[in-house]
């Protein structure tokens, strides 16, 4: 048998009103997944604080990643953003139909 192919621009999901998360691929040590945004963002009051590293990058569209202190990070196709463990960070903005490729190192 051979591998699937899987396109991470193709069969985008509606997103309503929250963020899609599929996960590709997951083992013990790694995550996977692709996010597709659609003009979400993160409550106000809300920031991630992971216990692991996140390795993320802009596939399609526009984002804003906001960290702690204040510090904004605008990122096109392409860019990617290695966020290191309890670096609390949140989504300020996303621009229409974005898809991110999100990488989350355990151990």
């Amino acid at each position: 048998m051979s591998p699937e192919v899987f396109n991470l621009l193709a069969s985008l999901p509606a997103t309503g009103d929250s963020e899609d998360f599929q996960t590709l691929l997951e083992t013990d040590l790694v995550r996977i997944e692709r996010i597709v945004s659609d003009g979400q963002r993160s409550e106000p009051d809300f920031w991630y604080d992971q216990p692991h590293d996140e390795w993320v990058m802009l596939v399609r569209g526009e984002a804003v990643l906001e960290f702690e202190g204040g510090e904004m990070r605008e990122l096109r196709p392409g860019d990617s953003v290695n966020i290191p463990a309890r670096c609390a960070h949140r989504v300020a903005w996303t621009g229409p139909r974005t898809v991110w490729l999100a990488i989350h190192v355990f151990g």
